[in-house]
């Protein structure tokens, strides 16, 4: 049976809004941009779990709460991967010494196994983050141009401290170079950024997360600012990785073709909350929810006679931080009911796996 290696329960990653003298005194409310709003999904050891949804959905900002490159507001995050024993027998260790927790409940932290994300102290985060790696969307503002690649590559060891001589961490950056198909390495290492094509620059980015052995990727549209012509290549190098390396990875995507030809399982989200979950094929031949629908429709296809009737969904998104009540999509779906304006829906069955948030379909809630 296939272990998950990552789950996610209700997430929230709230950011403030400032307000104007005048609005503070005529409103003592605090208000909230909502960004990711009780977000919840588990990935599997070598699975690759994708998030759809349009530009400001809260895509990026989940992958970032997940690796608290901002913190979450609310949830919880379970790391379940193996870099987490060495991790979580210290902090057993530690606080059995400082009599924070009894014999007792060590043997049960132990057994369940999980590292809470969330609650790791930033020492213990810096540690387990070596397990836990994120490729950036833009490898044109990613890579600091005054290094070169050996030594964008080789930060992170020298900033977790990894690599006793300059000849073993030499030895993992050449290995990470290979790794991320820049070959020879040699060829690479003391070159700089602008010396190296776009596609290049990305598999730089792609090695730095790699040298330090990782589990677990988030890959934020790492083919978004490519050539059609380098996509490919990006998304055969991550399938490798998977096949040969046993890496998960949540892949972040606006882009519903590139979900549906590399993904396993499939998460659309729209303004914070994820609508639609489900195996890809699942999702994307049934798809249950509007916006769903309204995503797929619009596709292209290679097939100039194939004709879809495309759904343009009217009216502006709502703003995130006055969201409307019930269904935050109801101002923009064509199949809109009274209910929809009053109460969000719950998650329902549809089929194996398959998960839906729409009062039009009326399965099982969880």
């Amino acid at each position: 049976m296939v272990k998950d290696i990552l789950v996610v329960k209700d997430l929230q990653v709230w950011f403030p809004v400032r307000q104007g003298f005048i609005e503070s005194l005529v409103s003592k409310e605090q208000r909230y941009v909502k960004a990711v709003d009780g977000v919840s999904f588990n990935i599997k050891e070598k699975e690759i779990f994708c998030l759809v949804g349009e530009s400001g959905c809260g895509k990026t900002t989940t992958g970032k709460g997940i690796l608290r490159l901002v913190e979450p507001t609310g949830g919880s995050v379970k790391y379940y991967g193996k870099g987490k024993e060495i991790l979580l027998k210290d902090m057993i260790s530690e606080a059995l010494a400082k009599k924070k927790i009894t014999k007792e409940q060590a043997e049960k932290m132990t057994a369940e196994g999980g590292i809470d994300v969330r609650a790791l102290p930033k020492g213990k985060m810096k540690k387990l983050r070596q397990k836990m790696q994120i490729i950036f969307q833009d490898p044109y503002e990613s890579l600091n141009p005054k290094q070169s690649v050996y030594d964008i590559v080789a930060e992170p060891l020298v900033v977790n401290g990894i690599g006793a001589t300059e000849a073993e961490r030499e030895k993992r950056v050449v290995k990470a170079l290979e790794d991320a198909g820049l070959r020879p390495p040699k060829d690479f290492m003391w070159r700089y950024p602008h010396e190296v094509s776009g596609g290049q620059r990305q598999r730089v980015g792609i090695a730095g997360s790699l040298v330090l052995e990782p589990e677990f990727l988030v890959a934020d549209e790492p083919v978004s600012m490519l050539d059609v012509s380098i996509r490919s290549e990006i998304l055969k190098l991550m399938l490798d990785l998977r096949d040969n390396k046993g890496l998960a990875f949540l892949f972040i995507t606006h882009d519903l073709g590139v979900a549906y030809v590399f993904s396993d399982r499939i998460g659309i989200m729209y303004l914070g909350k994820i609508v639609e979950l489900g195996p890809t094929e699942e999702v994307v031949k049934h798809p249950a929810h509007p916006y769903t629908k309204a995503l797929i429709s619009v596709v292209p296809t290679p097939d100039p006679q194939m004709r879809r009737n495309q759904i343009i969904l009217k009216g502006e998104r709502p703003d995130p931080s006055n969201m409307p009540p019930g269904c935050r999509f109801h101002p923009r779906c064509p199949f809109v009911m009274d209910i929809c304006r009053k109460e969000a829906p719950a998650s329902v069955f549809v089929s194996e796996g398959h998960w839906v948030s729409c009062h039009l379909e009326k399965g099982q809630a969880k």
